[in-house]
């Protein structure tokens, strides 16, 4: 593959990839938006007023397991239904952050926009850093895999038990920056697949269409933990 040929095969792939991926963030905010209008939120609260419901955790740990179980099956797919597998696990989390939306609604509106306009920003100067650094990333894939576990471990216990203020706070800081940086890492890593893969078509959407499901999921979970932040009181 000659010079131009690499630069115009890299320079689809992304295109192919972010497209996915805002799709994907575009079929978020419709579920959010249709379960809010359509008044279909108190489905995810508990009957007695005080939590969660069982349908709402079922999607909840559903949509983890499922995204984890498209991730491991990515090679095995079409590209075709790997995007369509990406865009049903993009309605199911507009679903699970319809309850946190809610809240920020009756709160403070405004917070919906800063933090979908600060996790933009953020998203697109770590993927730019990420794609653009000569410095290799790797060493922290081990870091920040762990910090995620810990992140869900705590988002179940809290569950149980309530956090505080301060922690929550705490919490919600490292989710950011958990997700920043993974959002580089991952940026890194597709560049890399690409040019040590990418030279297939089938192979080179079925990675676009993983990137972009990893990407998106650093995006979303940047925007939740910035909109706890904005509505932490």
């Amino acid at each position: 593959m000659n010079l131009a040929n690499k630069v115009n095969g890299i320079d689809n792939y992304l295109k192919r990839i972010f497209a996915l991926m805002f799709g994907a963030v575009g079929v978020t905010a419709v579920a959010t938006y249709a379960m809010l209008v359509g008044n279909w939120a108190h489905v995810l609260i508990n009957p007695t007023g005080t939590g969660f419901s069982l349908f709402y955790y079922v999607l909840l740990f559903g949509g983890l397991a499922f995204s984890i179980w498209a991730q491991v099956r990515a090679f095995s797919m079409k590209p075709t239904t790997a995007a369509i597998m990406l865009m049903l696990y993009a309605a199911i989390m507009g679903i699970v952050i319809t309850p946190l939306v809610a809240v920020s609604l009756a709160v403070n509106p405004i917070s919906i926009l800063y933090a979908f306009v600060l996790a933009a920003a953020m998203f697109a100067c770590m993927a730019l850093f990420g794609y653009k650094t000569v410095k290799d990333l790797s060493f922290l894939g081990i870091f920040l895999f762990m910090g995620m576990i810990g992140l869900i471990l705590v988002g179940i216990a809290s569950m149980i038990w309530p956090l505080g203020s301060m922690f929550s706070t705490i919490v919600s800081f490292i989710g950011v920056l958990v997700f920043a940086l993974f959002t580089a890492y991952d940026m890194q890593n597709l560049k890399n697949a690409y040019n040590t893969l990418g030279g297939d078509e089938n192979t080179g959407n079925q990675l676009a269409v993983l990137g972009a499901l990893h990407l998106y999921i650093s995006f979303i979970a940047m925007f939740q933990y910035l909109l706890s932040l904005f509505n932490r009181n």
